[in-house]
C-alpha cells in the first residue's frame, strides 16, 4: 500500500522553508535556542491556526499526534517554553515569511498602471489578562488594531500593520506604502487632506466618503446616465481652509457623486478622477466591504479573536502566522479539483489535518461511494 502523507505534512511543503531559514538567521532568532526552535515554534502555530486551537493547552494536545508530527519536523514544547518562545521571539521572521510567500502566489502577474485596487481599513481586537498592558485603551479595556491594505482582485491582503488600539486609522496609514498610481477605497476614518494630497501627487486615484459637513465649492454639475443609481455628479473645490485656517494642501478639483442607498439613503462619495464614469467610481467603493468579508474570515474562521499570548510580541506573531494560514488556504483551494469555497477548505482541513489523505481530493473522499440500481437492491436485501 503506497505511503500517504497527513494533510498537515503536505500543507508544509507549500511553506518556502529556504526562505524562512534566511529569515531566521538574519534575526538571529535561533541563537542560544536549544530544541524548540522557531520553525518548530512556526508548526505548532499554524498546527493551531488550522485547527481552530484557541488556547496554548489546545496545541499542547499535539502530543496525541506525536509520531505524525515527528515525521513533520515538528515538537510538543511544554506550554511555558513555547510562551516564552511567543513573547521574544522577533515578529519580524514571521511576517517575512508572510511578505515571501504573497510575492510567490502573485508572481507572474502582471498589470498595467492603475489597475491595482487597494483596500485599506482597520479591525479592532480585544485583548484580556496578564500581558496585555502594551494595549491598555483604558482603565478596564485593553485591545489591539490590526491595519490592513487589501487586494480584492487577488482576494488577500498585500500589506498589514499592528498598533494599539487608541492608534486613529489615519495615523497608521501615513506610515503605510504609497503604491504610485493604484486605487486607494476606504472611509471615513482616513478623512485627512494631507494624507489625500501626498496620493495625489503620487498619481494615486482616491475614492472615499465625504463627511456630512464637508461643502464642495464652486460646483459644476455633470450628466448622470439613467438607471445606473447615481442621483447627481458634480465636479467642484474642497475648502480652501481647514481647522486652525491652515490651508488645506488638496487644492485640486474634486469630485462628488451622489448614489442611492438600497435603504433609500443617499451617501456622498469623493473622488479625485474627474474622468471615469460615475458608475465606475460607485463600483469601486462597493469593493470596499470585501475587505470586512476578510476580517470576517480572520476572526470567525481563524479565530483571531483568541490570542494564545496577550503581550505585544506574541499577538504581532500571531496575527502574521494567522495570514501565511490564510494564504496556505488559498492555495489548497485553488489546487483542490474540485470547486469549492475557501470556508469549505478551511472546514475540510481543520477536520482532517492529521489524517494521511491526499489533500487536494478531501471533498471527494468525505462523500460516500456511489452504487448502481443492483448493488442498492443487493445491499439492502441483505439487511
Amino acid at each position: 500500500m503506497p505511503h500517504t502523507n497527513t494533510v498537515f505534512r503536505d500543507i508544509l511543503k507549500l511553506v518556502p522553508w529556504a526562505a524562512f531559514d534566511k529569515l531566521v538567521k538574519n534575526h538571529g532568532s535561533d541563537e542560544l535556542v536549544r530544541s524548540f526552535t522557531t520553525r518548530r515554534q512556526l508548526l505548532a502555530l499554524l498546527y493551531g491556526q488550522l485547527s481552530g486551537a484557541s488556547s496554548l493547552r489546545d496545541i499542547e494536545a499535539l502530543t496525541s499526534h506525536q509520531g505524525r508530527l515527528y515525521h513533520a519536523g515538528g515538537l510538543v514544547a511544554a506550554r511555558s517554553t513555547f510562551a516564552d518562545a511567543n513573547r521574544s521571539r522577533n515578529p519580524e521572521v514571521f511576517s517575512g515569511l508572510f511578505m515571501q510567500m504573497l510575492a510567490m502566489t502573485t508572481r507572474g502577474l502582471r498589470r498595467k498602471l492603475g489597475d491595482a485596487v487597494r483596500l485599506i481599513d482597520s479591525t479592532s481586537l480585544h485583548l484580556a489578562g496578564a500581558g496585555a498592558n502594551w494595549a491598555r485603551f483604558s482603565a478596564d479595556v485593553c485591545g489591539a488594531k490590526a491595519h490592513v491594505i487589501y487586494d480584492p482582485d487577488l482576494g488577500c491582503p498585500i500589506y498589514h500593520m499592528i498598533t494599539e488600539a487608541n492608534v486613529n486609522d489615519i495615523t497608521a496609514a501615513k506610515a503605510m506604502p504609497i503604491e504610485a498610481g493604484a486605487t486607494y477605497v476606504f472611509d471615513l476614518g482616513y478623512y485627512d487632506y494631507g494624507w489625500w494630497a501626498a496620493l495625489d501627487d503620487a498619481g494615486c486615484r482616491i475614492v472615499t466618503r465625504f463627511k456630512k459637513n464637508t461643502p464642495l465649492h464652486s460646483a459644476k454639475s455633470m450628466p448622470v446616465e439613467p438607471e445606473t443609481g447615481i442621483l447627481s455628479d458634480r465636479i467642484g473645490l474642497l475648502p480652501g481652509r481647514q481647522a486652525k485656517s491652515r490651508r488645506n494642501p488638496m487644492q485640486g478639483a474634486v469630485r462628488e457623486i451622489v448614489v442611492t442607498l438600497e435603504t433609500g439613503g443617499t451617501l456622498r462619495i469623493l473622488s479625485n478622477d474627474l474622468d471615469a464614469p460615475a458608475k465606475e467610481i460607485a463600483d469601486l467603493y462597493k469593493r470596499r466591504w470585501q475587505i470586512e468579508l476578510f476580517f470576517r474570515v480572520m476572526k470567525q474562521t481563524l479565530k483571531i479573536t483568541h490570542f494564545i499570548g496577550r503581550s505585544e510580541n506574541a499577538v504581532r506573531i500571531q496575527i502574521a502566522v494567522a495570514l501565511i494560514a490564510f494564504l496556505l488556504l488559498r492555495m489548497l483551494n485553488k489546487m483542490s479539483q474540485e470547486k469549492q469555497t475557501l470556508l469549505e477548505t478551511t472546514r475540510l482541513v481543520r477536520t482532517n489535518l492529521m489524517h494521511r489523505k491526499d489533500f487536494t481530493r478531501l471533498k471527494q473522499l468525505q462523500r460516500p461511494p456511489k452504487l448502481d440500481s443492483r448493488q442498492i437492491m443487493l445491499n439492502w436485501g441483505s439487511t
